[in-house]
């Protein structure tokens, strides 16, 4: 009888270790959530998958006017079109007008870094300080701003990449052509070796232009005199056509340059009604004036500053990893962000053959070109006057 019993004690005993064991074994390959019984690598690899982010680069610009300025903000607008054209479905583009209305700019900064967007993108100096405040409140957005920078040094702004041009080196240029022309036999030329500079606000970066613009004026001719003036905004289009007509018609001036958004479009103007001739800036002008002859004749080149071109560079880095946020650069001729129109046939070919041999020596570092960032105004002051 206690034989018999021990015989069942273990039978049972058996029969238990052996579903236990059963159990044991489907718990390790069930997945929690579904009850699969799949490989749970695989279920690993899956799973990680399944958090990837698939959708598009959204990346959005914030224009501090308007479009249709025929110039910086157009150019802007240019390079978010470049962009959708390249990467297509794999980016998503907006471009937000906010106005001159200074009062909107840094509600809409706000607002869109509290959206989904990936970069965001603003432009001038009027931008950075509203920049500066935000970014660092928004560690998981990305931004770029151009033709300015802000303070890395005050700011912790690892996420920002600032891009700057070099617009005194294709302002270089301008100098020299506007010298070449007011001492040639064209039409619309007089004996006086006198220039005209009208300038949007006096800044940094208008102040650039116009150091190279004389520097390259005197290169040509040291007895070229430049008129200049500033506007004080850059979107009084009257008030840049009534300065640009005192240059043409009291000054001596018989061609202007227009550093100016849209407000220097009242340089193109003055210039048809007083038959003289203009240096178009930030787009290729005479170009947007095609269908008005009489003015696409009278722009005699353009100084590009390609925010266009900067703007896909900037993306393309992004994309390969490779852009330096946290940082500033300068681009200038060398990286194709800053170049001069070549296209109009009132001016000679002895002419753009020359420009396009100072180019190159301003690249190879034969021509170094002044910056309005590295003088006082002392010095800018004393630059001014001696041009007079």
């Amino acid at each position: 009888m206690k034989k018999s019993l021990i015989l069942i004690l273990a039978l049972v005993m058996s029969v238990s270790m052996l579903l236990a064991g059963c159990g044991e074994k489907k718990d390790e390959t069930k997945t929690p959530d579904t009850g699969d019984t799949t490989n749970t690598e695989d279920n690993k690899t899956e799973d990680k998958d399944d958090t990837k982010t698939d959708g598009p680069l959204k990346v959005v610009l914030l224009i501090n006017g308007n479009l249709g300025d025929k110039s910086f903000f157009d150019s802007s607008k240019a390079g978010m079109d470049l962009i959708q054209q390249k990467y297509g479905d794999k980016v998503e583009t907006e471009t937000i007008e906010m106005t001159y209305d200074e009062t909107k700019w840094e509600p809409a900064l706000q607002d869109v870094s509290d959206k989904d967007y990936d970069i965001i993108i603003v432009g001038t100096y009027q931008m950075a300080e509203y920049l500066e405040d935000i970014a660092v409140d928004h560690k998981d957005k990305k931004y770029i701003i151009f033709d300015s920078a802000v303070n890395y040094e005050e700011y912790d702004l690892d996420n920002v990449y600032s891009i700057e041009y070099k617009q005194n080196e294709g302002s270089f240029l301008a100098g020299v052509l506007a010298s070449r022309v007011t001492t040639s036999d064209m039409e619309g030329a007089n004996e006086e070796k006198k220039i005209g500079f009208i300038g949007g606000m006096e800044n940094n970066v208008i102040n650039d232009f116009l150091v190279g613009y004389i520097q390259g004026a005197q290169y040509a001719d040291p007895d070229t005199k430049v008129a200049i003036s500033y506007i004080g905004d850059f979107s009084d289009v009257a008030k840049a056509k009534e300065m640009s007509l005192a240059q043409f018609k009291q000054g001596g001036v018989d061609i202007g340059f227009n550093v100016a958004g849209q407000a220097g479009l009242g340089q193109i103007d003055a210039a048809l009604e007083a038959g003289k001739y203009v240096i178009g800036v930030d787009s290729d002008q005479a170009a947007l004036f095609a269908d008005e002859k009489e003015k696409s004749d009278l722009i005699l080149t353009s100084v590009l500053k390609r925010v266009d071109q900067s703007l896909l560079r900037a993306i393309d880095m992004h994309m390969e990893g490779t852009l330096p946020y946290g940082s500033a650069e300068s681009l200038g001729f060398k990286e194709k962000a800053i170049d001069i129109v070549d296209t109009n046939t009132n001016v000679s070919a002895e002419i753009m053959e020359e420009l396009a041999e100072i180019e190159q020596k301003i690249v190879n570092g034969e021509i170094e070109v002044k910056t309005a960032f590295k003088m006082t105004q002392d010095e800018l002051t004393e630059l001014r006057d001696s041009v007079k």
